[in-house]
């Protein structure tokens, strides 16, 4: 599989520092999840059942829709077709608590769409990419060997969250003071590698910046009016109809460049979307988390 643009410079130990920095993420914020917090999808499964529709049916289809429309390189659908197939972001549930959303729903979602995804993303990548002609001539001239993808999800990702879980659940008190300096930690160090990966390679990024700026802006509005879209149509509260939202609009980016160092390594357009969209969302996220803050709703958790 080939890519037109030059390729990223990076050492090739940058995947495993890459899936450790994940996972330290992922069990900072998994220590303010609970075992208990799936016990409120018996009582109101809706929201969370729109929730997951939205982020792993409407939004892959949706993405489909918009590469064949925009029609861009291979490499850059791609890139967009691995962050619709990516879980929804722990970030989602921070934008949503500031925002005045229904935490319980998005926290509920994240952690079911995290769970199940050793299944769903590498079925909704393969899916998306081989439904286009154009990226499955590009997809058909890689092997990526399906349950070795499946084991560094499980490992990346899964583990971590059901780490957390559980000590959260058993020593809530050393979970709790851990949850501050993990968090900002585990962000700081994800970013910080996004940051010099994107100095490193400062060139080749501005080659195609004009074209990824706006396929970014385009394809991340979607998800986040695919979201509040999903909401009204299943006639939820607005409190739980911004929590789909920002389930919709934020994704674990870190799990898709994740995956794209592993298996695509000489992909530099999948890895320069995926960066971006992980610096971009918090910015269109953050700003209508602040916009729906002063706009406050019956409060719901």
């Amino acid at each position: 599989m080939t890519d037109p643009a030059p390729a990223l410079q990076f050492s090739p130990s940058a995947a495993l520092v890459l899936q450790l920095i994940l996972a330290l993420v992922i069990f900072g914020v998994s220590l303010e999840l609970s075992f208990a917090d799936f016990r409120r999808l018996l009582s109101a499964p809706r929201p969370v059942l729109a929730a997951l529709l939205s982020q792993l049916i409407a939004l892959p289809l949706l993405t489909y829709a918009l590469v064949w429309v925009l029609d861009p390189a291979p490499g850059l659908a791609l890139g967009l077709m691995m962050t619709a197939a990516c879980p929804g972001g722990n970030m989602s549930n921070v934008l949503t608590h500031f925002s005045g959303g229904r935490t319980a729903v998005s926290m509920s979602a994240t952690t079911i769409s995290s769970l199940i995804s050793p299944l769903t993303t590498p079925l909704t990548f393969a899916l998306l990419g081989g439904l286009h002609p154009s990226t499955r001539a590009a997809l058909s001239t890689v092997q990526v060997p399906a349950l070795e993808l499946v084991m560094t999800i499980v490992v990346a990702l899964v583990l971590p969250l059901l780490a957390g879980m559980t000590l959260a659940q058993k020593r809530p008190q050393l979970a709790r003071r851990l949850q501050g300096p993990l968090r900002r930690f585990g962000l700081l160090v994800f970013f910080a590698f996004i940051a010099v990966a994107l100095i490193a390679n400062g060139s080749v990024f501005l080659q195609v910046l004009s074209t990824l700026f706006l396929l970014v802006l385009a394809h991340n509005a979607l998800a986040l009016a695919c979201g509040f879209s999903m909401g009204t149509l299943f006639k939820v509260d607005e409190p739980a109809r911004r929590a789909i939202t920002f389930e919709t609009g934020i994704h674990n980016t870190a799990l898709g460049l994740t995956l794209v160092f592993t298996y695509f390594p000489t992909q530099t357009s999948m890895m320069l979307v995926l960066g971006w969209w992980g610096i971009w969302h918090l910015f269109t996220g953050g700003a209508l988390a602040w916009f729906w803050s002063r706009r406050p709703t019956a409060s719901a958790t």
